[in-house]
């Protein structure tokens, strides 16, 4: 498999593309007035604790306070510099007025960003990546990330990392980048991960309530660190500037693969050149064709996101088994493509079409696992239940591709949609009557979108007649263009 890593930066925003087999799987943004949070360490400040929710409401200089639940205090809290450390592991049904207090000052780590009407989601069991590590400070463990499926290569490299980490006093988490790399590879990290932890120490100890003491990388570098892989053939970045940082990144930390990063200084924008824009713009779309004819409609809702399967026009050759069977293989490989590409999370529904063979059913199952494998988020795909749907949850740190880009519709106001010319007739039939029972007025003037206007001339004229004859005045209606189809006034005269 192919797979190229594309940087598009212009002064206000950075956009990263990651391309397999030449098609476009996964997008990401920065925007410099917009920078996500996920990963950043502050001294915050608990502002309120909520019993009833086993959780607590942290200031960390946010728009909104943070949300800090009882399940991610994971033991007691790190002592701040000049506080006696407690290192006993706080049970978990340890209630939350017993872990933090009002007033106290405690260093959190963001591990959702804000989305829609809700705070970011903190931690206060610190982790900072390196290239092949993950730092746990307060938690004395040595993990390996569960996508290392060799036996073999697992005991190797927990077994360095005990050796290395010996006198530490900290835990790490061994990624999946680390697989085949050398003990000197993972020796580098373990050194560049202790003088970052001893600075931000010394960065806490300094900091006042509601300051940030670590931010993540920004979204090229971080792209290096967590999407740059041996089978990347190679990255691309249309900006000098950004090229020479990623490269003296690379060379720091992963020589070997430095060389695959390039400069494309051509003139034709680097997404046009491989079809990303026109891909973006199609992943902002509710319905996806299927080669085979049928198509899914994606529907993002506060709640989860549903798929649902149409075979369109599909008739297939054989039976409408095999039709249903081979429409249903399809649409799974393309909603596994369509769940990165869109960065959808949370519960996941997909109303695949009904099949009565159970070995079909199986198969449509592994072929949706298989298509998830290479996502980067981490995806539990259940049973088919009874009424055939597939239920699923992909983990969600940021807010989906359409939430990035797009915002609510002002005409319908996110409804997705708007109410009818004739609905909107009977509104302002309504409120005439009710404004000439409120108010005294001679006659009355209407101001309304041309296509209802045009409607009540044409169609209800007779109504309009009865209307003036009923309330005993004189009703003239006037089109403006700029008017919205629900928009309208009644103006008394």
């Amino acid at each position: 498999m192919s797979e190229e890593i594309l940087v598009n930066v212009t002064p206000r925003e950075t956009r990263v593309a990651v391309i397999e087999n030449g098609m476009l799987q996964e997008v990401h943004v920065e925007r410099a007035l917009r920078r996500g949070y996920v990963g950043n360490i502050y001294k915050g400040r608990v502002s309120r604790v909520m019993p009833g929710m086993q959780a607590a409401f942290v200031e960390i200089g946010l728009e909104r306070a943070a949300f800090l639940h009882a399940s991610d205090i994971v033991r007691a809290l790190p002592a701040l510099p000049g506080e006696a450390a407690d290192n006993g592991a706080a049970p978990p049904a340890q209630p939350i007025g017993e872990l933090v207090r009002e007033g106290q000052d405690i260093v959190v780590q963001v591990v959702k960003d804000p989305i829609g009407s809700k705070g970011a989601r903190l931690t206060t069991n610190l982790s900072v990546p390196s290239r092949y590590l993950v730092l746990l400070p307060y938690v004395k463990v040595i993990g390996v990330s569960a996508r290392i499926e060799d036996e073999a290569e697992r005991t190797r490299l927990k077994e360095l990392l005990q050796e290395l980490a010996a006198e530490s006093g900290v835990g790490y988490i061994v990624r999946t980048n680390a697989e085949g790399q050398t003990r000197e590879a993972l020796a580098e990290d373990v050194a560049y991960l202790g003088k970052l932890w001893q600075s931000l120490k010394d960065a806490i100890a300094a900091a006042r309530a509601g300051e940030r003491v670590y931010e993540d990388l920004s979204l090229p570098l971080r792209a290096l660190r967590d999407l740059m892989r041996r089978d990347v053939e190679k990255v691309r970045v249309d900006s000098r500037e950004t090229f020479e940082r990623m490269l003296h990144f690379a060379r720091q930390f992963m020589p070997e693969l430095a060389e695959r990063i390039e400069h494309y200084p051509g003139e034709r924008p680097i997404f046009d050149l491989y079809g990303v824009e026109d891909e973006i713009q199609r992943a902002l779309k509710k319905e996806v064709p299927l080669k085979s004819g049928g198509y899914l409609v994606i529907d993002q809702t506060e709640a989860m996101t549903t798929i649902d399967v149409n075979t369109g026009a599909f008739l297939g050759h054989r039976n409408l088994e095999e039709t249903v069977y081979k429409t249903n293989l399809e649409a799974a490989q393309v909603a596994a493509r369509q769940l990165r590409l869109r960065n959808l999370g949370g519960i996941i529904i997909i109303d695949f079409i009904d099949m009565t063979d159970e070995e079909h059913k199986r198969q449509l199952l592994r072929t949706l696992e298989k298509s998830l494998a290479r996502d980067h988020a981490k995806t539990t795909v259940y049973e088919m239940s009874h009424l055939g749907l597939v239920q699923m949850t992909r983990k969600r740190t940021v807010e989906s591709l359409e939430r990035q880009l797009c915002e609510p519709c002002p005409t319908c106001e996110g409804r997705g949609s708007i109410k009818t010319a004739e609905t909107v007739t009977y509104e302002i039939f309504r409120e005439i009557t009710r404004a000439v029972r409120q108010f005294d007025a001679k006659k009355l003037l209407v101001l309304a979108a041309p296509k209802v206007v045009a409607r009540i001339l044409d169609e209800e004229s007779a109504a309009v007649a009865e209307l003036e004859e009923f309330i005993g005045k004189t009703i003239r209606f006037q089109a403006e263009e700029h008017y919205a189809q629900e928009q309208y006034d009644v103006v008394l005269l």
